[in-house]
């Protein structure tokens, strides 16, 4: 189905508004996808916040112009379903994942931080850990000393007599 000049131009005005809010951009070829394997795809997708959409190469070169995406145009050739994320790994993530799964699903280039990633630079940016992982990492090192510190100090508080119940009947004697 052919879309008309105002309709083109609204697809670009709303990828534009997506691509300049967005961290990651992450391109699959999805030639041989049944509907049934790209509406998981798009559920997944939509899950974890990434905007996933099949779009005409032109229009989506006319999309990112302008935008740190835009390095990555010479690599829009071909059937592509286009990912963009706010989040820095999630679009990368969501189409590596499912690229396991389903050997249809072809990655073929992305881009973060105005820098193109060829095939092995969008699997190593899924590879990341999501943000709550590293948060979950983070606290847990944060909380380590402070839990080795406790247990040392209620090895010695064991090893004098009991810590502070023993000390309390000293204390009552000697009054």
């Amino acid at each position: 189905m052919s879309l008309n000049r105002n309709e083109k131009a609204a697809v670009i005005e709303g990828v534009s508004a997506q691509a300049a809010k967005s961290q990651t951009l992450a391109m699959a070829e999805y030639r041989g996808l049944t509907v049934e394997n790209l509406n998981k795809l798009r559920v997944d997708a939509r899950s974890k916040g990434v905007y996933l959409h099949v779009l005409k190469n032109t229009l989506a070169r006319r999309a990112v112009a302008g935008t740190p995406f835009e390095v990555a145009s010479e690599s829009m050739v071909g059937p592509l379903i286009y990912g963009f994320s706010e989040d820095a790994v999630a679009a990368a993530k969501v189409i590596a994942d499912f690229a396991k799964s389903n050997d249809k699903l072809v990655i073929k280039a992305g881009a973060y931080a105005g820098k193109v990633l060829d095939v092995n630079g969008v699997k190593a940016l899924a590879a990341i850990p999501s943000k709550e992982v590293l948060l979950s990492q983070i606290a847990g090192l944060l909380k380590s000393p402070v839990q080795r510190t406790a247990a040392v100090l209620a090895a010695l508080a064991e090893k004098k007599g009991g810590g502070a119940e023993a000390a309390a009947p000293a204390e009552a004697a000697a009054a």
